[in-house]
């Protein structure tokens, strides 16, 4: 049992959004208690003490869409890659990144991924994965280290035609067998989607494989309309929109992530909303791949769930949410939109998505909530409560500012110090695993 106390408490529970000075009692994996400090301390002696020392409590975050398999490219240079459209940063990047990651690479980069998150307060995450040099295995290699680091984790693999047909069926199967893995261990803190690249790498054959392997048995997760390839493919190799492929073969529906949906149609729109299919925004990679914005403004208000994700630019959710903000005020050349959409997006439908795949209330601190609590250094120089927390997160605060993250009831991080991980250790595993990429990507 803890007591995460002594500071200002934002619950983002309606019944009680703000205490001054007060605290969360977790035990085992469950919030028990919110109130005041003081009487908190009285109600539960025994419980053990972490002092938030006046800082900020509050829900840790969810992270809706991420690349575990692009963590060790940080600072890579690739011989010859100078990429003008958005195929080119696939073909010349990632995938000739993802084509040299073997299993111990994978492991690391889960290692680097996770490491991250815990310090920017992350403590649930949807990875869409991709290891072409060795693909059988690298979704349980990633829940290893989850186990280990204590990361809630919904999984995918990557399927596309890109490399063939053998390795396209061995990425079909890594999704199948970890879909059953799932189903059978039956652990809140795993999950399982099915995972397909993007349309204009996936064949009506290779649909129809991925549908039957899937079974029906959970959501998938993929990219749609992230550059125009998706619709020029569409358009020129089977005559509709991109949509409509996904229509033809069920992919849509209440549990599928549609990533990045920057070049829908209004119909495409009207489409995805019918289905209840959930979308991700990622702002800051699509900024960076110069590939567009997405309508998020339009999606939201035609009452699609939309979370918001990082792409792996990042592992920071406040960065983002700076970054959805700006980006969809300079689109729509209005500077009075979007703050509620993208504050939303971030603090309740994130939790809502992942409430599709965890047995469990996130995204709030209240009694029987997951005991997902991090505490984040600030103090206001301004009038601080529940009615501007937004305003301060977006104009004050940043990930690196987390002191202490708890996930599932488990203290992962504390006073800036891991708990139960030997961070040296991992870092100095992780550099050398990175070493060994880099090599062999520009061997």
């Amino acid at each position: 049992m803890y007591l995460i106390a002594n500071g200002r408490v934002i619950t983002r529970d309606p019944q009680n959004p703000y205490i001054e000075n007060g605290g969360v009692v977790t035990e085992d994996e469950k919030i028990i208690a919110v109130g005041a400090t003081d009487l908190l301390k009285v109600q539960y002696p025994n419980a053990e003490f972490v002092d938030a020392r006046g800082q900020v409590i509050m829900p840790a975050f969810v992270n809706t869409h991420t690349h575990i398999y692009s963590s060790l490219a940080r600072g890579l240079s690739i011989n010859g890659y100078n990429p003008t459209n958005f195929y080119e940063i696939l073909d010349g990047m990632w995938w000739k990144l993802d084509r040299k990651l073997t299993l111990e690479g994978t492991r690391y980069s889960a290692y680097a991924t996770y490491l991250e998150c815990i310090r920017n307060g992350v403590t649930t995450v949807f990875d869409h994965h991709a290891s072409y040099a060795e693909i059988p295995q690298s979704l349980f290699e990633i829940a290893g280290v989850a186990k280990e680091t204590g990361i809630r984790s919904c999984l995918c693999y990557e399927v596309s035609d890109r490399d063939g047909e053998v390795k396209c069926d061995e990425a079909i199967r890594e999704n199948a067998d970890f879909i059953t893995y799932c189903k059978e261990k039956n652990d809140p803190m795993l999950a399982a989607m099915f995972g397909m690249h993007a349309l204009f790498t996936i064949s009506d054959k290779t649909f129809e494989k991925c549908v039957k392997a899937n079974d029906g048995r959970t959501g998938y997760h993929i990219h749609i309309c992230e550059g125009l390839n998706d619709v020029i493919d569409s358009r020129d190799h089977y005559g509709c929109l991109p949509i409509d492929r996904l229509v033809k073969w069920g992919i849509l529906g209440e549990k599928t992530i549609l990533g990045h949906c920057i070049h829908l149609t209004d119909p495409e729109i009207d489409t995805i909303a019918s289905t209840n299919t959930m979308v991700v925004n990622n702002p800051e990679s699509n900024m960076g791949n110069a590939v567009g914005c997405s309508p998020v403004l339009k999606i939201f208000g035609k009452g699609i769930l939309i979370g918001l994700g990082t792409d792996a630019y990042t592992h920071d959710m406040l960065e983002s949410l700076k970054v959805a903000l700006t980006i969809q005020r300079h689109n729509a050349g209005m500077p009075n939109v979007a703050w509620n959409e993208v504050t939303t997006m971030l603090f309740q439908n994130n939790p809502k998505m992942a409430e599709k795949y965890f047995p469990t209330t996130l995204g709030v601190l209240k009694e029987g909530a997951a005991a997902d609590v991090i505490v984040m250094d600030y103090l206001p120089f301004t009038p601080f409560s529940d009615e501007n927390i937004d305003g301060h997160m977006i104009f004050g605060m940043n990930g690196r500012q987390c002191r202490t993250t708890m996930a599932n009831g488990r203290l992962l991080y504390k006073d800036r110090q891991f708990v139960d991980l030997d961070e040296e250790k991992i870092s100095a595993d992780i550099l050398q695993a990175s070493k060994k990429l880099w090599k062999s990507v520009n061997g």
